[in-house]
Order: structure tokens, then C-alpha cells, then sequence
């Protein structure tokens, strides 16, 4: 039986990085692996119009990793920014307003995280290391690079990693700051960073810093089978 379906949007390079003349949407192969395994049925979401009908055929939402969003103010030189292309930060920002306007359960991961709590008027850290100099490091090796993860307890992130928590991976230069009305924060780094965030109203909104879709073991399993569980739910017309 068909599970869940979870529309996860995919990043648009308008700049040429595989070939000079075209566009193209792209996504890391293991946010829909992650999903897959747990049961739901990925659905990957180019740019198109129609948000408002495409998440009315959803039953959950990933906003995956993504490029940096535009600073505010200008940066010294060195300090380089990959900004997200502004038609795709639109549709982005449009398919996670329909998501939450339905009550779709919610999984957003890095810049996910940033757009979720951009969405509830919270706001960024746009360079951790020229912004927050006391912070530690969180752009980290892909391979083997962790840090500690301090979760609050009476959180729905706890309740669903469990015993699992972390350490976790980490390959990130902004950061949520505030996070905006109506969610709160449920996880922070060693050095005090928001790391996680959630909806306090108990549905399933979780925005996490770190990639779980790359972590193997306990920690992905329950996040994503947590996530899928929700969405499902949510398909038989649960509330």
C-alpha cells in the first residue's frame, strides 16, 4: 500500500553549474530515501504556480537544505553567501504558508529551519562566525564531524529521538536567531545555538539545524518514522 504523500521541495540552480543555457531542480537523493524507509511516498516539488491546489494534494511537507539567505546588510568580502534564487525562495515560502494554513505535518531541515522560523517572523544569525565570534564551529567534515545536542525534555523532539539525541552533524554558517510566534525552541548546541525548533501548539512542525537524512541509526529512524507516522494520520483524515 502506497504511504503517505510527502512533497519535498527541490533547489533550483539558475546559475549555470551544470551547464551554461539551463536551469535545473535538484535535491540530495537521501532526504526521499530517508522518507522511503519509513513508510511515506516522497513526492519531489519543482517550481510551479499553483501552490495553494499542489499542497491540498499533500499530506505532509520536508523543506530540505538549502542556500544561504540574502544578509540584510553587506559582509566583509571574504565572507561568501550562496543566496538562494529568489523565485525559488517565493515558491518555498508560499508552499510552506499552504502547509501550515492546512495543518500538513512539517519537517524542516537547515534551511528549512530558517525559513520556518523566518515564516513566524523570527529572525537569523546570517554568519556565525562573524556574527556570534563566542560560538563554536558548525561548519563541520562531512565525514565524522559532530556536536553535542542539548534537547528540552518536555519537547516533542524528545519524545520522539528518545535515548537517541545526538551528537549530530553539522554544515551550517546562518542560524536561527528568534524564532518567531508561535514556536519554540527545543534543542540548542554546546554553545547555546538554536539547533531545533517546534510548533507549541502540538501539531507536527519541527524544524532541525543539523541533517538527519544523512545520519544512519536510531536518530534518523525515529525522527523520519515520527514524521511519516504524523503524515499518515493526517492522510486518514486525522485531525
Amino acid at each position: 500500500m502506497m504511504g503517505p504523500l510527502i512533497g519535498i521541495s527541490q533547489c533550483l540552480d539558475e546559475r549555470g553549474r551544470w551547464h551554461p543555457t539551463r536551469e535545473y531542480a535538484y535535491l540530495d537523493t537521501s532526504y526521499a530515501g530517508a522518507l522511503a524507509q519509513s513508510g511515506g511516498t516522497p513526492i519531489l516539488l519543482p517550481l510551479q504556480e499553483d501552490v495553494s491546489a499542489l499542497a491540498q494534494r499533500l499530506d505532509g511537507l520536508l523543506i530540505p537544505g538549502g542556500d544561504d539567505f540574502p544578509p540584510p546588510h553587506a559582509y566583509p568580502p571574504q565572507i561568501r553567501f550562496e543566496t538562494v534564487p529568489s523565485r525559488q525562495l517565493a515558491f518555498d515560502q508560499a508552499l510552506l504558508a499552504a502547509a501550515l494554513a492546512r495543518r500538513l505535518p512539517v519537517l524542516a531541515i537547515c534551511y528549512g529551519m530558517q525559513l520556518l522560523a523566518l515564516q513566524r517572523g523570527g529572525s537569523l544569525v546570517y554568519d556565525i562566525p562573524s556574527d556570534l565570534p563566542q560560538a563554536g564551529p558548525h561548519q563541520l567534515p562531512e565525514q565524522g564531524g559532530r556536536h553535542g545536542l542539548a534537547i528540552e525534555r518536555d519537547s516533542k523532539l524528545a519524545r520522539l529521538l528518545g535515548d537517541a539525541p545526538g551528537p549530530v552533524n553539522s554544515q551550517h554558517h546562518q542560524g536561527v536567531a528568534e524564532v518567531g510566534h508561535g514556536l519554540r525552541v527545543c534543542a540548542r548546541a554546546d554553545d547555546g545555538l538554536i539547533e531545533a525548533i517546534e510548533c507549541e501548539d502540538g501539531e507536527f512542525c519541527i524544524g532541525v539545524q543539523w541533517h538527519p537524512e544523512r545520519m544512519q541509526g536510531p536518530h534518523r529512524e525515529r525522527l523520519f518514522s515520527g514524521f511519516v507516522a504524523a503524515c499518515r494520520v493526517r492522510a486518514r483524515g486525522g485531525a
